[in-house]
């Protein structure tokens, strides 16, 4: 809990740092990477060169601070999916103090004379009660999984790999050593690559099946940059260099957007490549929960781009009751819909609980139209590809009117 005296200075600055977050964050980075080199292999490169992880540290310190002087958000899931992210990296409790004396630092260098030191000491305090409680949701998650977050990444096989769909490619892959790990449908592994040139890099993708297979799935789409951004390294890695025989490095399965084990109504929200969650969570209800009522609903451009969609389709026919909505932005045919999804036309069973994956905005436009129409906000889950810029504007409630999926 924040102290009084720093919850009276948090509350009369935070429009302050709210309006500079942005270049806090960017000058953080700048100093902290110049200092800790090292540091580069933990964090996205392209997400540091589009600003996206700039903006996503910024919204998770503000949000933090708008809970604890009372005008915010509900932060616990943020803090819920950084900690499931920074276990999957091995981020270790030391780091925190590097991250907190360089951002305190960016703090000054921004705002200049306005920090005195009771507003410091006031920013400081909100930070060490963010990490702190980060802190403690890791470990009990390297606790959970039997992880040492100094070698959180063991060698992994590919055992295979084929085209999934236009720009989409499966990777099975299976440790040198040991089982496969069990894992919940909807989970992640972060697999980690040397790139020439650019050293290590890790990236989260989500398990494409359900657990019980002798090797574990991920399917990925490449990041092709368009006008004049650069492509994805990783993925473009992936899909482009990453053969059958190779090894990479691969992290215990983490992830808070896990399917429940309730009987009641299951939908199933998906765009482009967030099918992905989706895949695993069908696969299993159809070995666990065939009577469990399921509709999916995916958003695609056109069906040479839509991935797992014979993977969706064999095992929902396995359910007792299932629908399978596709709208494809270019093409359809007797079994899809055209154009864009309208999310308040998505059907919507009483008592359902919801699951999201895909485009930030089209998440956002989906959530959104799903309270409008009664569904209650912890009802509705989702899975943020990439940097989390969720809590950088969650409260925003768009129109509902058709979202591009990007």
């Amino acid at each position: 809990m924040l102290s009084s005296s720093s919850t009276t200075i948090v509350a009369a600055t935070l429009p302050a740092v709210r309006t500079a977050a942005v270049d806090i964050s960017t000058s953080f980075y700048a100093a902290m990477f110049a200092e800790h080199p090292a540091l580069l292999d933990v964090f996205n490169r392209g997400s540091q060169a589009n600003g996206d992880q700039q903006k996503a540290l910024a919204g998770a310190v503000i949000a933090y601070a708008q809970s604890l002087v009372g005008d915010g958000v509900p932060v616990d899931p943020v803090v819920r999916r950084i900690a499931h992210k920074h276990a999957s990296l091995g981020i270790r409790p030391e780091q925190y103090t590097i991250v907190g004396r360089h951002l305190l630092a960016a703090v000054a260098r921004v705002l200049g004379p306005a920090v005195t030191p009771e507003v410091e000491v006031a920013w400081d305090e909100v930070f060490w009660l963010f990490a702190v409680r980060l802190i403690a949701a890791e470990t009990r998650l390297y606790q959970e999984k039997g992880v040492d977050p100094a070698q959180p990444h063991a060698p992994w096989r590919v055992v295979g790999k084929y085209d999934e769909a236009h720009e989409a490619v499966s990777l099975l892959l299976a440790p040198e050593s040991g089982a496969v790990p069990e894992h919940r449908p909807g989970q992640y592994v972060t697999v980690t690559v040397d790139l020439p040139g650019a050293g290590r890099q890790s990236r989260q993708y989500t398990i494409s099946h359900a657990a019980g297979h002798s090797a574990l799935r991920i399917t990925v789409r490449p990041a092709r940059g368009t006008g004049g951004a650069p492509d994805g390294l990783v993925s473009c890695h992936i899909a482009d260099r990453l053969n059958v025989g190779d090894t990479v490095g691969v992290s215990r399965p983490f992830g808070d957007l896990t399917l429940d084990e309730e009987m009641t109504p299951l939908l199933l929200v998906s765009a482009g490549i967030g099918i992905t969650p989706m895949a695993a969570m069908i696969e299993h209800l159809g070995r666990e929960q065939p009577l469990r009522p399921a509709v999916a609903v995916h958003a695609e451009r056109d069906p040479g781009r839509h991935a797992l969609s014979g993977h969706m389709t064999r095992h929902g026919a396995r359910l007792h009751s299932f629908e399978h909505i596709r709208f494809y932005e270019y093409e359809a045919g007797p079994t899809s819909r055209a154009g864009l999804v309208r999310p308040d036309e998505i059907p919507l069973a009483a008592g359902a609980a919801a699951y999201l994956c895909g485009p930030l905005p089209f998440m956002r436009d989906v959530r959104a139209s799903l309270l409008r129409r009664g569904m209650p906000a912890d009802r509705v889950h989702f899975e943020v590809f990439g940097a989390d810029l969720w809590s950088t504007d969650a409260d925003r409630l768009p129109s509902g009117d058709p979202t591009p999926i990007g």
